[in-house]
């Protein structure tokens, strides 16, 4: 019989990902189908902190996980409680299992962060969304979630039965783990259907996996994405307003990936628990989503310099005041004249995402593509940065008084320290788009002496 969750327990299936994102399956020779992919995405550029390998290699992910509400011994409320989790407790070593108690105590909690009013089952709809645990250490863990409807591939044999779920995701765990590019197959049999075959695809290029800016277009207009842009740069404290956590978790996620190639490394979470609402009140640099019935509580709270984002209606409900005027006056006049180019209806979501992404990434490139011309190195291949000559090189003064500003965050920071390190440019998509601008300005130059 199909497995029928009983009235009033939810269920969410979470797992701890690791850093590849929106493999694209098919299976069979069928149409490109979605729903395994669900199963191993994860936020844009999110720093990578993966438990023990428990079989050794790089996996798909770590853990799945089935989170339902359970009803509490005294009977008045319902708390999340994992009911199902692979790989099963007795496969790990005695240290992976502390590392796990540890872990998994806080992912029911992200699974559900809207507290304890919860309605009907029938009233819900499906929806997914992305929750990140931070470490100490700055690290982070990544979950995937479908709320009330379990991962569809796995959906599809929870209700054979129980069973028929282990060998799918042990095959899937013990893949080999393909290079980007490339694809790997793997080979399923499910009772009276037969033998089925998925294949996933690593991309290429990860710089907008995971990411969907449709939301974000839908909900703000270009001109406050682009201050939100400008507040993440310079490192502030913003916070996203929604009432779906779907909504909450894309936008927060596209805004992220707005400052490719430079990763957010302070507190992020797309969603934050009721319990946690407190987070809205430090004074250190975050980019949180609350869910919008929580509203008045975070109006409430002590804060300062927040930029906080109403999704729902398009405003901003608090701002420091000067977003508008962080970035140069030219650049963002440039970023405005490419977004508003205007997406087509037929384009595809990558082709939506690059046509977003793309004068964000421009505006780098003009400010700070120059970087690697200004890292001298000693013999032994070691870098350091010379900031002063790095700076100066720009020819505008309103790009210089920005980069004075930006050099000091840790966005730059992170990003120049890993250029130091490494003895060549990596050849990512940054770097393409930098040796393509390059090569504009060579053959700009001589066309202007022809015209003098």
């Amino acid at each position: 019989m199909p497995y029928r969750p009983k009235k009033m327990e939810r269920q969410v299936v979470g797992g701890i990902l690791r850093r590849f994102r929106n493999w694209l399956p098919r299976h069979g020779a069928g149409p490109p189908q979605d729903n395994l992919g669900e199963v191993v995405k994860e936020p844009e550029r999110a720093q990578e902190h993966c438990l023990p390998n428990f079989a050794g290699g790089q996996h798909f992910f770590e853990y799945l996980l089935v989170v339902s509400l359970k009803k509490k011994p005294s009977g008045d409320d319902y708390e999340p409680t994992i009911t199902y989790q692979f790989p099963k407790r007795e496969n790990l070593l005695r240290g992976q299992q502390e590392e796990e108690e540890r872990l998994l105590g806080a992912i029911p909690l992200f699974c559900f962060p809207d507290g304890n009013e919860w309605a009907p089952l029938t009233e819900y709809p499906r929806e997914t969304f992305s929750f990140v645990l931070t470490n100490v250490d700055g690290s982070r863990k990544i979950g995937y979630c479908r709320r009330l409807l379990i991962l569809d591939e796995v959906e599809k044999r929870h209700q054979i039965s129980m069973a028929v779920i282990y060998p799918f995701m042990q095959g899937l765990r013990e893949a080999a783990f393909p290079a980007p590019g490339k694809t790997v197959t793997l080979k399923s049999f499910i009772p009276d259907s037969g033998t089925e075959f998925i294949s996933l695809t690593r991309p290429l290029d990860s710089h907008l996996e995971h990411v969907d800016f449709s939301s974000l277009l839908r909900c703000l207009s270009f001109e406050q994405i682009l201050q939100i842009f400008a507040s993440a740069v310079l490192e502030r404290r913003i916070i996203f307003l929604a009432e779906g956590l779907s909504t909450l978790s894309q936008c927060i996620h596209a805004a992220a990936a707005l400052l490719y190639p430079f990763s957010w490394a302070h507190t992020y979470i797309p969603v934050v628990p009721e319990s946690l609402l407190a987070t809205v009140c430090c004074p250190t640099p975050f980019m949180v989503g609350v869910q919008m019935r929580f509203r008045q509580e975070v109006m409430e709270s002590p804060m300062e310099e927040v930029l906080l984002v109403n999704l729902c209606e398009g405003t901003f409900l608090m701002s420091v005041g000067d977003e508008k005027d962080i970035l140069p006056p030219k650049l963002q006049e440039d970023i405005l004249e490419s977004l508003g180019q205007g997406i087509k209806g037929s384009q595809t979501s990558e082709q939506i995402n690059e046509h977003v992404s793309g004068p964000f990434v421009q505006f780098f490139v003009k400010t700070v593509g120059h970087y690697a011309s200004y890292i001298k190195r000693e013999a032994n291949g070691q870098g350091h940065f010379q900031e002063r000559g790095f700076y100066k090189a720009l020819t505008s003064k309103a790009n210089r008084r920005f980069v004075k500003k930006f050099v000091k965050t840790q966005l730059f920071s992170l990003f120049i320290q890993e250029a130091e390190k490494s003895k060549n440019p990596p050849a990512g998509y940054f770097q393409q788009k930098i040796l393509e601008y390059e090569e504009q300005k060579k053959q700009k130059k001589p066309k202007e002496k022809t015209l003098k």
